[in-house]
């Protein structure tokens, strides 16, 4: 008699639960040490980030005080090199005032004595301009006396006119009411004739349609009983196979019950067999433990060639940042090309309008080579290329006709731009020769200082003389423009203006 309290041998099933619960139990406490080592790694890496951001603040604030102060110095040195030259164009700038305050007194004591002269020159063409209006003035009446005249008569002539136009209107009308009234009576009576045949026509259709419809509704409804014969004569045979078909019923519900006890038996089996399932299971266990220890090699062999697949991903990943960088500039430049290309067909279409009609009908200048040349450029044409620049060329012989057109556009504007320098060198020779006139005209400070042959002082010009104007030095002349004769002499009286001349009259300006 085995003692109480003491087990008998273990079976091997239980050895086995045994070594599988301490493998569990090992991978718990291993999976614990590591979330442990896990926590503790983590709570030092914080506490070290934590340092260092201390760490690097102090540090910037240490490093932005020394700044400060560098750049607080060199700011003060900017503030007084800066209130220096403010002081110094402070004081520049109020010379430049006082210089201008005295060429504004200057100005304003000019500007004075020329608008008393103006004033002066306004006041006589005020009164000039008032003895001819009022000569104007009368003219005006009596021509305003005439139209009066003329427009009174005009009056009369059309008021006749109107009324004997409207006694013919009225003679017109009573004519057009009499052979309206007649038309009126004729248009009735048709009306009245056609809207009779109408409605008889519209009647014998609507008997004839009648008939039609009675005729179809009578055939219709002899097709309708055919139908229904033939509906009928094919029912019987379906009636047939129905009851063949409750019969074989009958007979499959017997099957069933036969099929239903052989389903029992192979439940009885099933049982059994799931006994020996069970064995099975037990023996397969120890191949899945071996099974598992394969699967933690092939696990292993999977995170190299993770590591691998992602080394690879990167380079491939590089590899795609190169290739769409590339395509994006390639893309952009295909884009410049395209609007260039439309920027172009716009311009040729702006120029098409601008073409003359022998640029529309030859479009293409004729080629200048004699016969000779041209049979020398086509036996070459024949040669092949030895130079690589020619082979380039082939490539783009047919823009041959577009370097025509562009070679003859290039030379038109090299043509117009000679032309415009031309130009411009004869308008800049007449621009000095309209000033050289507008300066011995006018009197400026300019003229004063350059030579000007009509400016005269002391009985001299300040032109140096020539070797002809030696000769006759002795004769002087005082020449005085006619522009300043009435500033020497007393103001004319006031004309009147039918003692103006006929070519000094000017006529009313018309609004």
């Amino acid at each position: 008699m085995p003692k109480k309290g003491k087990k008998g041998p273990k079976t091997e099933e239980e050895k086995l639960l045994m070594l599988q619960h301490k493998m569990m139990a090992e991978e718990e406490e291993h999976r614990k040490k590591e979330r442990l080592l896990n926590q503790f790694l983590k709570d030092k890496l914080a506490k070290e980030e934590h340092n260092s951001s201390l760490n690097l603040n102090k540090i910037n604030t240490q490093w932005r005080m020394v700044l400060r102060e560098v750049k607080a110095r060199e700011l003060r040195k900017d503030i007084e090199i800066l209130s220096q030259t403010f002081e110094r164009v402070v004081d520049c700038k109020n010379s430049v005032i006082k210089s201008l305050a005295k060429d504004l007194t200057e100005a304003e004591e000019q500007y004075a004595h020329a608008l008393q002269g103006h004033l002066h020159n306004v006041d006589e063409l005020l009164a000039l301009q008032r003895s001819r209006l009022t000569y104007l003035e009368e003219c005006y009446n009596e021509e305003l006396d005439a139209l009066n005249k003329e427009f009174e008569n005009e009056r009369k002539m059309i008021i006749e006119q109107h009324e004997r136009e409207m006694r013919y209107l009225q003679d017109v009308f009573l004519a057009m009411e009499q052979n309206f009234t007649e038309t009126e009576y004729e248009a009735k009576l048709e009306f009245q004739s056609m809207w009779d045949d109408l409605k008889n026509k519209n009647l014998e259709e609507k008997h004839f349609l009648r008939m039609q419809l009675e005729t179809t509704v009578e055939d219709l409804w002899r097709r309708f009983q055919e139908a229904l014969k033939n509906y009928t004569d094919a029912t019987e045979d379906r009636k047939l196979a129905f009851e063949t078909l409750k019969l074989r019923d009958e007979k499959s519900s017997k099957e069933i019950e036969a099929q239903m006890k052989k389903i029992q038996k192979i439940q009885d089996s099933i049982a059994i067999l799931r006994n020996k399932l069970m064995v099975h299971t037990r023996e397969n266990e120890e191949q899945n433990r071996h099974i598992r220890e394969d699967k933690d090699l092939v696990h292993m062999q999977l995170q190299k060639l993770k590591l691998q697949m992602n080394q690879a991903r990167g380079v491939a990943r590089h590899s795609l940042a190169k290739l769409t960088w590339e395509s994006n500039i390639t893309l952009k430049a295909l884009k410049k090309i395209v609007e260039k290309g439309e920027c172009i067909l716009k311009l040729a279409e702006i120029c098409r309008k601008f073409e003359t009609e022998e640029e529309k009908v030859l479009p293409f200048y004729a080629t200048m080579l004699t016969e000779e040349e041209l049979q020398e450029v086509e036996l070459n044409a024949h040669e092949e290329p030895t130079i690589e620049l020619a082979k380039l060329m082939e490539n783009y012989t047919n823009l041959e006709n577009f370097w025509k057109r562009y070679n003859k556009v290039k030379l038109e504007q090299l043509s117009l731009e000679r032309r415009r320098t031309q130009l411009l060198e004869t308008n800049e020779k007449l621009r000095q020769m309209l000033k050289q006139y507008l300066d011995s005209i006018s009197v400026s400070d300019e003229v004063m200082s350059q030579l000007n042959p009509l400016l005269i002082v002391n009985n001299r010009s300040n032109i140096p003389p020539t070797p002809k104007e030696n000769i006759v030095r002795d004769q002087v002349y005082n020449i005085i423009e006619g522009a300043h004769v009435h500033m020497l002499q007393e103001p004319p009286p006031p004309l009147c203006p039918q003692a103006l001349p006929k070519s000094r009259m000017l006529p009313l300006p018309r609004y």
